[in-house]
Order: C-alpha cells, then sequence, then structure tokens
C-alpha cells in the first residue's frame, strides 16, 4: 500500500512541477551559468516540501477561509513577473549575452540569487495552487496515507530541480554564443510575461 501511494505523489509531483515556469526557467538559466546551482536547486526542492507539507497537514482548508490572500499574492506575483521579464528582456538585447556567453560579466551574490529564487517560489499563486490545494485535497483520497502520498511528491520535487539545474550543463556548448543567450533571454521574458497577465486575469 505505501508504495503504490508513494508512486502517486511521485507521479502526480511530477505532472505538475514540469511544466515550463517562471521557477523553471530560473533554476535552468542558473544551470546554464554554473552559478550556486546546488543552493538553488535544494532552495527550490525544500520550498516545494514545505508547501506540499502544508498541503496534506489541511493549509488549504485555513487558506479558504482568508480570501484576502489570494488576491494579493496574484497582483504582487505578476508585478514582480512584469519586472523581472523586463529585466531579461532588456538582457536579450544588450551586452548582457555576451558577457554570459563569454562566461565574463561576474557572478551575481549567492544572497541576491537565493531572494530571487525565493520570490518566483513564494509569490507565485501557481505554486500554491499545485502544492498547497491540489495535491493537499488529492492527499484525502489515501486516509492514513497521506505521509507516503507526500514523500512521494517532495521526492519528485527533489529529483526534477536536481535534474534540471545539473542537466542544464550538457546544453553550455549550445549557449557558447551570445544568440542563444539572447534567444533565451527573450523566451525567459515572453514566459514571465504571459504568467503575469494570466495572474492578472485571474487565471
Amino acid at each position: 500500500m505505501f508504495q503504490s501511494v508513494y508512486f502517486a505523489g511521485l507521479s502526480m509531483g511530477l505532472s505538475l512541477i514540469v511544466a515550463i515556469g517562471a521557477q523553471n526557467a530560473f533554476v535552468l538559466r542558473q544551470g546554464l551559468r554554473g552559478e550556486h546551482v546546488f543552493a538553488i536547486c535544494l532552495a527550490c526542492a525544500l520550498s516545494d516540501a514545505v508547501l506540499v507539507s502544508l498541503g496534506v497537514a489541511g493549509f488549504a482548508r485555513i487558506v479558504a477561509v482568508l480570501p484576502a490572500v489570494e488576491p494579493a499574492m496574484r497582483y504582487g506575483g505578476a508585478a514582480f513577473l512584469v519586472i523581472y521579464g523586463a529585466r531579461s528582456f532588456v538582457s536579450a538585447f544588450g551586452p548582457g549575452a555576451v558577457l554570459a556567453a563569454s562566461g565574463g560579466g561576474g557572478t551575481v551574490p549567492l544572497s541576491a540569487t537565493l531572494a530571487t529564487c525565493m520570490a518566483f517560489t513564494w509569490l507565485n499563486p501557481h505554486v500554491y495552487l499545485d502544492t498547497v490545494m491540489l495535491l493537499g485535497s488529492i492527499s484525502t483520497q489515501f486516509p492514513g496515507q497521506e505521509r507516503a502520498f507526500a514523500l512521494g511528491a517532495i521526492t519528485a520535487a527533489f529529483g526534477f530541480f536536481f535534474a534540471l539545474g545539473y542537466g542544464a550543463a550538457c546544453l553550455r556548448p549550445v549557449f557558447a554564443s551570445a544568440t542563444a543567450w539572447r534567444v533565451l533571454d527573450a523566451g525567459i521574458a515572453v514566459v514571465m510575461w504571459a504568467i503575469a497577465l494570466k495572474l492578472l486575469h485571474g487565471g
């Protein structure tokens, strides 16, 4: 019974986390740059572990009685994504792409990188919808085995983020050119703005 519930959590966690989003795009970029990869992957995975645990513990029901939280997160997250998207767009058509391709430009401090990573994670209402609300409610289908379900979903988060962060190294030869970095940054900007637009429209 434990194994079947564990794999149910694992498969559900993976199905939710592999979708292209702001957090995944950020982890991919850090992996390509080779900057603070372990810390970023660990921060994302631990954040998901906390959120999944809260959802399974019944936090979704608490959030339901605080309706003001949802719009605050939605508009705050949208504002952050618009700003970061603009930054990526400027980087796509500025000298940043050349510096990134050459390995120059300096390393962003760990504290600043982690702050950005945490903003992508905790300011995104979709994260709460997926991990807290959806996984939390699905876990109720396995009475007495909620912990096994949560463990499976948490395993999915750790496996995915570390695979994405360190697997990005395989793509570094492709990103040896400034053009590739420009395309990546422009793509990240589009993803950020699309998610922000969806949030502003209540999605």
